[in-house]
């Protein structure tokens, strides 16, 4: 399965968004985190697939993954 998460300098200043749409990772990640479901999500935004949605989760996994968290 090709990766649809890609970054653009000229889209949102190179956050990433979902090939082919303006978008965003933290876009889908707000809406998941408020409530929505991914089946919500894609009918809401058609352009989008599940599969999007959860190559999104996978970006947000890995990304935290390679950060050090800190709680103070």
């Amino acid at each position: 399965m090709d990766n649809p998460i890609t970054h653009n300098p000229k889209i949102f200043g190179g956050k990433p968004i979902i090939k082919g749409t303006r978008i965003s990772v933290e876009f889908i990640l707000e809406l998941l985190a408020s409530g929505m479901t991914p089946e919500g999500i894609v009918k809401e935004y058609p352009q989008l697939t599940k599969n999007d949605i959860l190559a999104v989760l996978d970006y947000a996994a890995k990304t935290v993954k390679r950060e050090e968290l800190v709680f103070a």
